[in-house]
This record gives structure tokens, C-alpha cells and sequence, in this order.
């Protein structure tokens, strides 16, 4: 009688399996057609929507669902890793290779002569350094240069007034952002008030910018704070459709002002338990 087990499950758990499922799913003539079709255009979404899905579970304190987040992330390293080796431009192990020794390169005072004796914000100063060495070498010689266009905007935002910072292009104090905060907002409701729809845009984006870089003054993460009112907002309006649902009724059925007052009404019993 014919073994028929499928050689994938003697492997060892851990990565050489999974590094060997995702071959086999590119594989061209016995792989999944959905798989073998993908591309690092296709896929790069994916990997920013599981990062996503990572910080969710973190900031939910999801410790259960975090393993499986992890794997999800992971999986998507093993996928751009394998169509890499598909055109012989890297591979997992490289891939791996590559990030060691940039960890080595970049703690001296773990993996080389450097002092250990130094502080969290000394080592960060270092490391930025280190990193601008790097950026140099690859011909990225200005300021702004290397900040990924895929990031979040929030997140891009506020990484281009860091760098922008380190050479003195910066505001001095809260009081300086709160001001341009106020003059932003101004000149977006003028462009509103003229139903310019290109300088709307224009001006709500140079609201925002400056927003990020009142959080960055205030030592703020502006992707972690949206995160958390937008958690809240989903919170108090699940509470609106709650109370409206106990009286047999949907949202679409109240009024604004009734629904304004559950809000408050949740509000109100979420800083009752707070206390």
C-alpha cells in the first residue's frame, strides 16, 4: 500500500516548513493559482493591512489573537522572500543575513568595543547616526530622504518634522504650533467658504500636517491617538445603537438630538466607571 502522507507534514515546525508551504504554493505547474499570480504589488497591501491587524490586537491587549496576527505578519516576510528568490534577487536566509548584521552595525556597545555605559536617549541619537551613515552610502543624501512613501500619512508626517528637527527646522515651543494650528484652520474655512474644492483639500492637508506636529511636541504618537478615538467613537455609537435597539428602534429611525443625548449619556457612563 501506497504512502500517500504529503512529505510537507515530516518537516519540523518553525520556519523550513513555512518557508517550504509558501515554495509550494508559488510552485508554478502543482502551486495555487491565486498565489502563483501574486506579485510584490499585489501582495504589499496584504502586509501593510496584517501590520495593521498586529497593532490592533496589541492595543486591545488581544493577547490570544496576537500569536495569530504575528503568524499572519510573518507569513507575508516568507511570501516577498519567496518571489524574490524567484528572480534570484534575495532569499529568506539573505533577507536574514542582511538585518543581523545591520543589528550588529548598529549596537557597537552589545556586539562590539563601545561602552554599555550610555542612556535610552544617547543610544536612539547614536542609532540615527548609524542610520544616516547607511542612508549616505546609498546615495540618499538629503535630509528628507528614505522616508517610505507607503506609510501611513500620519506616520510619514511625522517621520519628514522629525528629520526636518534634527537640522533646526523646527518650531520652539507648543505655543508657536498652537498659533499655526490656528492660522491653518482659519485659512480652511476660507477656502470652504469660497467652495475651492482643490484648495480645500490643500488646506485640510496642512491642517493635519501641523496637527502631527503639535502631538510631536506634546510627545504624542498621532497614529496611536486617532487609533484610540476612533476606538471610543465606535465604542459610544455601539452604545447609541445599544439604547436605541432595547426600544426596538435603529438609528436611522432617531433624531440627531436623540442621538446626541445617548451620546452624552455613554460618555458620561464611561467616566462614572473611570472614577
Amino acid at each position: 500500500m501506497t504512502n500517500s502522507r504529503d512529505p510537507i507534514f515530516d518537516l519540523p515546525d518553525g520556519l523550513d516548513r513555512l518557508v517550504e508551504i509558501m515554495r509550494r504554493l508559488r510552485d508554478p505547474e502543482a502551486g495555487c493559482p491565486w498565489d502563483i499570480e501574486q506579485d510584490f504589488d499585489t501582495i504589499a497591501p496584504y502586509t501593510i493591512e496584517e501590520a495593521h491587524e498586529v497593532a490592533d490586537a496589541i492595543e486591545r491587549r488581544a493577547w490570544g489573537e496576537l500569536e495569530g496576527e504575528l503568524g499572519d505578519l510573518l507569513l507575508q516576510v516568507v511570501y516577498f522572500t519567496q518571489m524574490g528568490a524567484e528572480r534570484d534577487l534575495f532569499d529568506f536566509d539573505s533577507v536574514a543575513r542582511t538585518v543581523s548584521t545591520k543589528m550588529i552595525d548598529r549596537h557597537p556597545h552589545i556586539f562590539g568595543d563601545e561602552s554599555r555605559d550610555k542612556s535610552a536617549e544617547q543610544q536612539t541619537r547614536d542609532w540615527e547616526v548609524q542610520k544616516a551613515k547607511e542612508r549616505a552610502a546609498k546615495g540618499e543624501t538629503r535630509t528628507l530622504d528614505g522616508v517610505a512613501l507607503g506609510l501611513p500619512a500620519l506616520t510619514r508626517a511625522l517621520k519628514l518634522q522629525k528629520r526636518a528637527a534634527r537640522v533646526g527646522f523646527d518650531w520652539g515651543n507648543v505655543a508657536d504650533v498652537l498659533s499655526k494650528v490656528s492660522e491653518e484652520a482659519r485659512e480652511l474655512s476660507e477656502a470652504a467658504r469660497e467652495r475651492d474644492a482643490d484648495a480645500v483639500e490643500d488646506e485640510m492637508g496642512d491642517l493635519l500636517f501641523v496637527l502631527v506636529n503639535l502631538a510631536r511636541h506634546l510627545d504624542v504618537d498621532p497614529e496611536a491617538a486617532l487609533r484610540r478615538t476612533n476606538a471610543k467613537f465606535t465604542r459610544r455609537f455601539g452604545a447609541i445603537e445599544d439604547a436605541l435597539a432595547a426600544k426596538g428602534r435603529h438609528p436611522c429611525e432617531a433624531t440627531l438630538e436623540e442621538m446626541d443625548a445617548l451620546w452624552d449619556a455613554a460618555k458620561a457612563a464611561e467616566k462614572k466607571v473611570a472614577e
